[in-house]
């Protein structure tokens, strides 16, 4: 006997949101921005000039190994601490970890206008609180991430 099971396809933003909630990701943010999505992406996935202008806590982003869609960085922060992140960047989906920080980003095409998010978290045992802590701060987090993204895309001419 066959069954057959039901399957669901989530778009890039919609499978951020399921790994911010299981994660419990303290920052995470959705906005659409009037701008299509080959420029939106363009800007944002380029991770190594435009990371650290969108991240107020990082100084340089720095690819140490790319293998197609896998990359390895080296992020610095502002204060000197390091971190050694692996990231699956593809064509709307961005997803980085290093021991102890989750982030990623996502975008999807609507109409001329492109759907985008953020998240942003631990991966230290108590996750969950840290989300609890900040509450609505991690919202503002994300919020002011896309902010920046918003003005970088208009400093740009692509």
């Amino acid at each position: 006997m066959t069954q057959t099971w039901p399957t669901a396809d989530l778009d890039p933003v919609r499978r951020l949101r399921v790994l911010a909630t299981a994660a419990h990701a303290p920052m995470f943010a959705e906005e659409l921005i009037d701008l299509p999505f080959d420029r939106v992406w363009a800007v944002a996935s380029d991770l190594e000039h435009e990371l650290p202008h969108l991240v107020r806590a990082m100084r340089t982003f720095t690819y140490t190994k790319v293998e197609g869609e896998n990359i390895r960085a080296r992020a610095v922060g502002v204060i000197g601490n390091r971190a050694d992140f692996d990231i699956v960047l593809r064509p709307g989906w961005c997803v980085m970890q290093s021991r102890f920080v989750l982030g990623g980003m996502a975008a999807v095409a609507e109409g001329d206008r492109t759907r985008f998010a953020v998240l942003g978290g631990s991966r230290l045992p108590g996750a969950a609180r840290s989300r609890a802590l900040l509450g609505h701060a991690g919202l503002a987090l994300g919020h002011g991430m896309i902010g920046r993204l918003r003005r970088r895309l208009t400093s740009h001419t692509r």
